[in-house]
């Protein structure tokens, strides 16, 4: 791969004074312009090492404490906000709109390509949720890329959290109709408590944009259903991934119908044992944890649990040489 020589493009960033944010220009899609923006908190000290965070649905990178974690352990810190979220999402385009979770693969491959540029040598390709979905596949996709190292993957998207009866007769269907009609919205099925258990607003801890990682999202596209279901396809199917590769998840998922504590200690937007079923059949060097009282995204989760997240996942790092 060619290096990039960058122009000193970066902005301030609306985390403070340590980060920095880099607009990445793409050629327009079924919406017009696109952008993604590269979010970056350098380490205190050079360092030829890097991760790569992509977050996940109805997301945008905030998690800062997870920024210093790395920073922490000697590596510099980007984050990407795809096209349509957060940092990224420009006036003419609906939030979160994908026909392609392969669409996301042009701007992983110039925040490589920067990333790169800048100096580093090796990178740890991490992704939340349908981020973590969005990663593996990257990941299987490109086994040769020179500067991908390791895998982390926080709750990755690996199946829709329904019944058996709808995974394998009204998904199928709902994914065809989502090639004809890719802006009719459908039931999310999404719990209501999830964003109330993490933000400091409501009862968690966590401050955030509640524009940009709304409270409620009642209705998906049908074009969202197809994306991740075909994407989820390859995944069924064994997919193999060629580095390290490290899934994290809850020990529990439960489906609150109100307010109360298993919001906040357990996973209520995926069946952690579709994760853990799925992440099995990954060929590879692959390892597979489970936290006690977890949440959704485990760098929100309590402080017990997210030290033991932080704990395992540097120890693992520095068992796989990355």
């Amino acid at each position: 791969m060619t290096s990039l020589k960058i122009p000193n493009t970066y902005q301030a960033d609306i985390l403070g004074p340590d980060y920095q944010q880099l607009v990445l220009e793409f050629p327009d899609d079924y919406e017009g312009k696109v952008i993604a923006t590269l979010v970056l908190k350098k380490a205190a000290q050079t360092s030829t090492k890097a991760v790569l965070y992509i977050h996940g649905f109805i997301d945008y990178f905030f998690q800062t404490e997870m920024a210093d974690q790395f920073n922490q352990h000697g590596f510099d810190f980007y984050a990407l906000d795809l096209r349509k979220y957060g940092r990224s999402r420009l006036g003419h385009q609906q939030l979160y709109n994908v026909r392609d979770l392969r669409e996301y693969d042009a701007e992983i491959s110039k925040a490589l390509e920067v990333i790169q540029a800048e100096g580093h040598e090796a990178v740890l390709l991490s992704g939340h949720s349908t981020g973590g979905l969005i990663c593996t596949l990257y990941a299987a996709h490109y086994p040769q890329h020179p500067l991908i190292k390791g895998l982390w993957l926080n709750s990755p998207f690996y199946d829709f959290n329904m019944s058996e009866f709808e995974k394998n007769k009204a998904l199928p269907q709902l994914s065809k109709l989502g090639r004809l009609l890719p802006n009719l919205p459908v039931p999310s099925g999404l719990n209501p408590w999830y964003v109330p258990s993490i933000h400091c607003h409501y009862s968690g801890e966590w401050n955030f944009n509640l524009e940009w990682k709304l409270p409620k999202y009642s209705m998906v596209k049908l074009s969202f259903i197809r994306a991740i279901h075909e994407a989820q396809k390859e995944i069924h199917a064994g997919v193999t991934v060629t580095v390290p590769t490290l899934v994290m998840h809850s020990h529990q998922t439960t489906n609150p119908k109100k307010w109360g504590i298993e919001a906040q200690t357990s996973d209520v937007i995926l069946n952690v044992d579709d994760i853990q079923k799925n992440a099995e059949k990954i060929h590879g060097d692959v390892r597979i944890r489970s936290f006690e009282n977890g949440l959704h995204d485990l760098v929100l989760s309590n402080k017990k649990t997210r030290e033991q997240v932080y704990h395992a996942l540097f120890a693992w790092i520095k068992e796989k040489g990355i």
